[in-house]
């Protein structure tokens, strides 16, 4: 758990916290810590839309490019890490703005991580050596609450829950109610901002910003993470986009259906994403009009930041 001063800012994927952020750490003397589970990775840059050297460069950026793509990283060494940089950015007293769309890295660094047991290599394998629709029926027998709430599309969370009901001997989700469903933190109050766009707007923007990932070179990244170790990494070889790539080239589909298919997954995930902001983090949420400038918006936020008691 970390402490006052800090900013937090949420929201889908697309929704423009990149740039409201670099306007918002100008405005506020601030330093951006990514809280992105990809962003971490050195050579995941297109897919994950990580920031431009240009933008890194005229603000301080943490926790990006840290990791090579054969390293695994999870809540709990984003914790470690995170914990140490914001601790760092408040002692040279700069305000800490912790920006990015991983949920469960949020949660577990305002609210501490939940007391599930840590990995085990051995057990992992095994599941992960698995069909994906034998773990799905062992999940529903073992544990139907968490079957019926888990993204079964997401391999890599129905192994974690399942390694978890094996180690324990206990349902998953018995052991995550008292951390993940006691309802929204209330750590930070208003210091908390969540970013939401109409459904129609945020859709043209990740349809573009598919578009675009693509025109970039998606492909060649991949084909480049390909060769450096990406399909060894569980977690990073199921990260969007770079999943459906992957798929496309080993010729699952064709190259138009592929981009019709990340920018339907990325709309999905995205409403994964509001529904669980609003049930996890109790978020001050900045309504963002279709073509609103983000400085209206940095604006907005930082009004209300500088009228809070405690603020840097």
């Amino acid at each position: 758990m970390i402490a006052p001063p800090f900013l937090l800012l949420a929201g889908p994927t697309a929704a423009g916290k990149s740039q409201i952020a670099l306007l918002l750490s100008k405005q506020l003397n601030g330093e951006i810590v990514s809280v992105d589970s990809m962003q971490v990775y050195r050579g995941m840059d297109i897919g994950t839309a990580k920031p431009s050297l240009e933008d890194r460069a005229r603000v301080p950026h943490h926790l990006i490019d840290i990791l090579p793509i054969t390293e695994v990283f999870d809540a709990a060494k984003f914790v470690q890490l995170a914990s140490s940089v914001v601790a760092d950015i408040q002692s040279r007293q700069r305000l800490p703005i912790l920006c990015g769309g991983t949920g469960l890295y949020f949660k577990a660094l305002v609210d501490g991580l939940g007391e599930a047991p840590p990995a085990d290599p051995a057990l992992r394998a095994k599941l992960e050596g698995a069909p994906l629709t034998d773990l799905l029926n062992e999940l529903a027998a073992l544990d139907s609450v968490t079957y019926e709430r888990i993204d079964r599309q997401n391999p890599r969370r129905v192994i974690r829950a399942l390694e978890v009901i094996r180690l324990t001997g206990k349902p998953f989700s018995q052991q995550r109610a008292a951390w993940s469903t006691a309802g929204p933190t209330e750590q930070g109050g208003t210091a908390f901002f969540g970013l939401v766009r109409m459904s129609g707007d945020l859709r043209r923007r990740i349809d573009a910003r598919v578009e675009e990932m693509f025109a970039h070179g998606l492909i060649s990244e991949t084909r480049c993470l390909l060769e450096t170790g990406l399909a060894k990494n569980p977690n990073a070889s199921q990260a969007l986009g770079y999943k459906q790539v992957i798929e496309q080239l080993a010729g699952a589909r064709s190259l138009p259906e592929t981009i019709e298919l990340v920018k339907i997954r990325t709309r999905q995930y995205a409403k994964r994403q509001m529904t669980w902001f609003h049930r996890q983090l109790h978020l001050n949420w900045i309504h963002i009009e279709p073509g609103e400038a983000v400085s209206a918006v940095a604006a907005q936020i930082t009004k209300i930041y500088q009228s809070l008691p405690g603020k840097l």
